[in-house]
């Protein structure tokens, strides 16, 4: 029997192998990938078939509020894992015909670009141009259009089934924590497979075109909705602000006034004060600091590195960690593997800039450390001097035990 669509097998078969890769939680059926799996085939014939014949409707979206750094909540959307598949079927079809046409300073969720490469081009940028509008948008994910979200996609695909299937998607209804189903009327949830290219598509469109457009001079990154602007003098950066509320505003978007900011790039080759001279981008802190030149010379330099965002999150997830908290019937070396990969993983990404400035985190790893040893080993308790002494053997016999030892040379006193 002919199918509507002519979706291939092997299409759903490597969308699955990605999925799998990702991980990621249950959605709504509670159905975990183990729980696929035990069926596999089946539960893959079902997908292709469904996707094949138009009789493929997605399962509510499982909503997950995950706290912020601010003490508020980002909402997550959490899709079943077979609508995981289904999406990323979509993904990887539309993904190759976009990705030629987005523009080179859009970095987000993009093969071959990271956060590390657009805050390395901010950084080049902060050092040529004076000012900078670190732009927030108010709930972006949430507050976009669908209608406008599907004029965007139809612009790079005629495609039936992935236009057909994308809009179903966006209003696919969402099961809050509470249990309430709430029916979405716009916005696409963040934690969708096909959330982040649908972003960019959008703001493709409604942002990085528009402004190659209409203002090719001025420079900026994006990262997903997180924009920088670069401008050469106040003036012009304050036209270009109301040039993008305006643009917004026809996109049915807003920038949010409380954390949307003029900056200026303080450093030794410019004068004058200003009330801000620092923002935050992917984690990084960009302000004016003490630097040093090849001759050995200070001066100021407007530069990243990790914020204390950053770094708060960082020291909360060991405080946290459940080795650290209160498995003690493990050895050190247990600790230091269940540790180690978030460690490094820190490293890799806070350490690309200013890597000094990651020390504070590294003595309050150590400290963790001391903490568990001291609960461990009955020798070691109430005598501070001692687990100090025992830490600092353990470094010396074995220097990279813990990750941050081998990048940060710390010697218990």
């Amino acid at each position: 029997m002919a199918k509507s669509f002519d979706i291939p097998k092997q299409a759903v078969w490597e969308a699955y192998l990605a999925v799998k890769a990702n991980k990621g939680s249950a959605g709504i059926d509670r159905q975990t990938m183990e729980d696929f799996e035990t069926d596999l085939k089946n539960n893959l014939y079902k997908i292709w078939n469904r996707l094949s014949s138009g009789s493929y409707f997605p399962q509510p979206v499982r909503r997950v509020d995950i706290p912020k750094s601010n003490g508020k909540l980002r909402p997550l959307g959490i899709p079943t894992i077979s609508d995981r598949i289904a999406q990323m079927v979509v993904k990887k079809r539309l993904e190759p015909i976009v990705e030629p046409h987005f523009h080179d300073d859009s970095y987000g969720y993009r093969p071959g670009k990271s956060a590390l490469d657009a805050i390395a081009q901010a950084r080049r940028r902060c050092w040529r141009d004076d000012w900078v509008l670190d732009m927030d948008i108010r709930g972006f994910f949430d507050a976009l259009d669908h209608k406008l979200v599907m004029r965007a996609v139809s612009k790079f695909t005629q495609c039936k089934w992935t236009l057909l299937y994308i809009e179903r998607w966006l209003k696919a209804d969402v099961i809050l924590p509470s249990g309430e189903l709430m029916r979405r009327t716009q916005g696409t949830p963040q934690g969708g497979v096909i959330s982040p290219l649908l972003a960019n598509i959008f703001l493709h469109l409604g942002f990085d075109k528009w402004m190659q457009d209409e203002f090719s001079c001025i420079h900026f990154e994006r990262y997903a909705d997180d924009i920088v602007v670069h401008c050469r003098s106040h003036k012009q950066l304050e036209f270009i602000e109301r040039k993008i509320r305006t643009r917004f505003a026809q996109c049915k978007l807003e920038l949010c006034p409380e954390k949307t900011k003029i900056v200026y790039c303080k450093d030794s080759n410019r004068d004058g004060v200003y009330a801000n001279q620092s923002f935050d981008f992917l984690g990084y802190t960009f302000r004016p600091r003490s630097s040093r030149d090849k001759g050995g010379n200070f001066f100021v330099s407007f530069s990243p590195a990790v914020s204390r965002k950053a770094l708060k999150a960082m020291r909360l997830k060991i405080k946290e960690h459940p080795m650290i908290k209160g498995c003690f019937s493990q050895s050190v070396e247990e600790l230091a593997k269940a540790i180690n990969p978030i460690i490094q993983g820190w490293i890799n990404y806070y350490g690309k800039f200013r890597r000094s400035s990651m020390s504070a985190i590294y003595d309050y790893i150590n400290g963790k450390i001391i903490k568990w040893a001291r609960r461990k080993y009955k020798h070691l308790q109430r005598r501070k001097r001692r687990s100090a002494h025992w830490l600092r053997e353990l470094y010396l016999q074995d220097p990279g035990l813990f990750s941050h030892w081998r990048v940060w040379h710390w010697v218990a006193e």
